[in-house]
């Protein structure tokens, strides 16, 4: 059996289903609307270079964007769960299956890594009293990204999931420690506390036991991984079959438990629950913190409450997709929900949320309302706007689909 050959066959049946979606994302305008938001960023980040504010933390900028950039890693395997059984005999070639996974993840997110680093370099070396050379802080940041990715391997194979978390904080902490090193510390003194920590943290790796081949978790891994990618394609069109991560966020538990059990309300419970579990949390949450971050950053200035909107569209789009969230459960045709509960339900379940982020988002400028009352109303006033806009969409589109079923 060519294992190679299998994976190449696989990743292209699914490149393939992915093909016919591109011309519905190319007819929702979203080639314009990145056109558009790509000239206003350059806009805005040619006049930071142009006037860079005094005391700018860059360091801790560099940190907090590499560190994700670096350290996240991801391996598209398209393992199917009849593996399990046809390509057991086969499992002490699977590194011939694995080998293109693993190199094809890491180019990818190198070549992410490289476009964030170089559009950070201007600001950085504009602004930190001594930058360190653009060569070398490539190939510290691409050593940083090959030790993550292959931690990340041996973390999925790892027999106990208590073991891989605490190796999956380590992970990131040790990335964070390298990049910070070399950010704050001499180049000598960095580099030998860089290799220190690195042949360390390589040699800590091989004393947890490990699976051979992870059969179950990589299949699992490989659900999520494609299940995201149709998540993305349902923001534009409407996409069978897509499957939801699950994620046991205890301390969310008691969110959806504290609404009044009523049959009128009975989906609004389902979806509260489905959100704080689900992907979309998680992606609102890590936009919301990077919006504040840059919404504090331009807090005194127009370019900040272009931010602020600009954020507050993306997770509107984001949070848009919970209508879509349960659309193939059957549970859903045999539970008497009264008629147009759920789609009034995600009306205004997204609307609520998504007013609560425009006013979260909108934090920042209350520190700078004393010399600019009027733009800072302005600016709430419009993130308000946003939200009764993206409620009017899915009024408009909940009154659509049941015109279409009548």
């Amino acid at each position: 059996m060519d294992l190679k050959e299998l994976r190449r066959t696989r990743r292209g049946r699914f490149m393939g289903s992915m093909l016919p979606y591109v011309g519905y994302i190319i007819q929702s305008g979203v080639a314009m609307v990145f056109l558009f938001v790509l000239i206003v960023f350059s806009a805005w980040y040619t006049s930071l270079l142009q006037n860079v504010p005094e005391g700018i933390p860059i360091r801790w900028i560099m940190l907090a964007i590499l560190l994700p950039a670096a350290v996240h890693s991801s391996f598209r395997t398209y393992l199917q769960t009849p593996d399990t059984i046809f390509l057991l005999p086969q499992g002490h070639r699977m590194k011939e299956y694995f080998a293109p996974s693993w190199v094809s993840g890491n180019v990818w997110k190198i070549i992410r890594l490289l476009f964030v680093l170089i559009t950070l370099w201007p600001l950085y070396i504009r602004t930190d009293d001594s930058p360190k050379r653009l060569l070398f802080t490539i190939l510290i940041l691409i050593a940083v990204k090959l030790i993550a990715s292959y931690g990340l391997w041996k973390e999925i194979a790892m027999l106990s999931r208590p073991m891989a978390g605490v190796f999956t904080f380590l992970r990131w902490a040790v990335g964070g420690l390298i990049i910070a090193a070399w950010l704050w510390q001499p180049t000598g003194r960095s580099l030998i506390f860089m290799v220190l920590l690195a042949a360390a943290y390589l040699v800590a790796l091989s004393v947890p036991a490990r699976h051979a081949v992870p059969w179950e978790r990589l299949i699992t891994m490989e659900k999520n991984q494609g299940g995201r990618a149709l998540m993305v394609l349902g923001w534009f069109v409407d996409v069978p079959g897509r499957e939801q991560r699950v994620y046991p966020r205890r301390y969310l538990s008691k969110w959806g438990a504290r609404l009044p059990w009523r049959k009128d309300t009975a989906y609004r419970y389902l979806l509260t629950k489905s959100f704080a579990r689900g992907d979309i949390f998680g992606i609102i949450m890590r936009i919301s913190v990077l919006a504040l971050l840059l919404n504090w950053l331009n807090r005194d200035s127009y370019f900040g409450t272009g931010i602020y909107l600009f954020f507050l569209f993306i997770i509107g789009v984001q949070l848009s997709a919970l209508r879509k969230l349960h659309s193939e459960s059957f549970w859903l045709t045999v539970y008497p929900f009264p008629e147009g509960s759920k789609a009034d339900n995600t009306t205004r379940f997204v609307f609520r949320a998504h007013l609560v982020v425009a006013l979260i988002l909108g934090l920042p400028f209350l520190a700078s309302i004393g010399n600019r009352l009027l733009p800072v109303i302005g600016t709430f006033v419009a993130g308000v706007l946003v939200s009764f806009l993206f409620k009017g969409y899915l009024s408009r589109k909940a009154a659509r689909m049941v015109d279409e079923d009548l």
